[in-house]
């Protein structure tokens, strides 16, 4: 394995991988895990039982200040008025094309204090495009970034590993909801949030803490899982990735995010004008899910054809180890964006079918 650029920055658990033999990868600037024991397994142990995460690499801000919420509203499709203080939207920052500059989640912790988790790779550029569009004499902004760790616990089992080292108890934090904890007796923040599909909580502690989080957790039978299986995962349960599913270029209504835009429950917001013309006309491209019909592996911007014509291209693409299948998502003309829909993806010069199919893939029944 190649010597990372001088330039790469490296987690507070960035140790705790390499003594676990994790292979590395270069991943938005950072060098990460992309496995420690095998994608499948690890995939496997958080369907299944549970797994963690080194996530520290993702951005993270708080906004202070008593029109915090009303200065993100401009910003984002999601009516963020609605969340009350413990409570997380999903959301996205768009421009003025209503195209997406990155997908966030705000945490609502009342008295004027927002928390946003925000991606690695768009982290400055989140943070500049807040700063330019925020008022800062009515809202105090940090960057605590370098300042804190953050593991995801998902699976099943989460609450049995998690709970033991908490000061609160998990169970009244509900889905999408989040609070402020101790953990070995520091200061902790808790979110039931994720990147997998199933059940799971995201830590953010100082980095000390985090170590010993992950010693802990890691004595206790949680497997260690790297950013291979944090891809198979989300795309099991059709969840996008920056970059690839959504761009400064694609809007929520073509990515099938509808469900966080509600022009009715809100007023102006950047790039407003744009989707409620969309809503209207309709999308001309929707993103959809594909099964391959065999075993032959969609990839990342391989073809789609339809009736011989070049019409699409794929997003992401796996052999699903939960379902023994391949599945992909895609980009596809919204006339053809129906489920049974068959399509033909080029794969290395051949055309191979794939029948659209309803989204998500995989569906937990372990969900809080």
């Amino acid at each position: 394995m190649a010597a990372p650029d001088s330039n790469t920055l490296r987690t507070p658990l960035y140790d705790r991988a390499i003594a676990l033999n994790a292979r590395m990868t270069s991943f938005s600037g950072w060098e990460m895990p992309v496995q420690f024991s095998g994608i499948v397994p690890e995939h496997t142990a958080i369907r299944d039982r549970v797994g963690m995460f080194d996530i520290s690499h993702m951005g993270k801000f708080i906004l202070q200040g008593a029109g915090a919420i009303e200065q993100l509203q401009v910003l984002v499709p999601s009516d963020l008025s609605r969340l009350q203080p413990g409570q997380a939207q999903y959301t996205v920052l768009l421009n003025p094309q209503a195209g997406i500059v990155d997908d966030i989640i705000v945490y609502q912790e009342g008295a004027g204090n927002v928390v946003l988790i925000v991606n690695a790779g768009t982290k400055d550029k989140d943070k500049d495009w807040l700063l330019a569009h925020l008022d800062l004499n009515l809202v105090k902004f940090q960057d605590i970034s370098a300042e804190q760790t953050l593991i995801a616990v998902q699976g099943p089992e989460t609450v049995k590993h998690l709970q033991p080292l908490v000061d609160i108890d998990l169970s009244k934090i509900t889905n999408f909801g989040h609070s402020r904890a101790f953990i070995f007796k520091n200061p902790a923040f808790i979110a039931r949030t994720g990147y997998t599909g199933e059940d799971g909580f995201e830590v953010m502690v100082a980095p000390e803490i985090g170590i010993k989080l992950w010693d802990a957790l890691l004595a206790s039978g949680v497997t260690p899982c790297g950013l291979g299986a944090r891809d198979t995962l989300r795309l099991e349960a059709a969840m996008c990735l920056y970059g690839q599913e959504i761009s400064d270029t694609t809007t929520p209504l073509e990515a099938g995010l509808g469900w966080i835009v509600h022009l009715d429950t809100k007023g102006d917001f950047i790039g407003r004008d744009v989707l409620e013309r969309q809503k209207a006309a309709g999308v001309s491209r929707k993103l959809v899910g594909l099964n391959m019909q065999g075993r032959y592996i969609a990839r990342h911007d391989y073809p789609i054809v339809i009736s011989g014509q070049p019409a699409g291209m794929v997003t992401s693409g796996t052999m699903s180890p939960t379902l023994g299948q391949a599945i992909a998502l895609a980009y596809i003309p919204s006339e053809f964006a129906k489920i049974g829909q068959v399509v033909e993806v080029e794969i290395r010069g051949k055309l191979h079918p794939a029948t659209v199919v309803k989204k998500p893939f995989y569906r937990s029944v372990n969900r809080v």
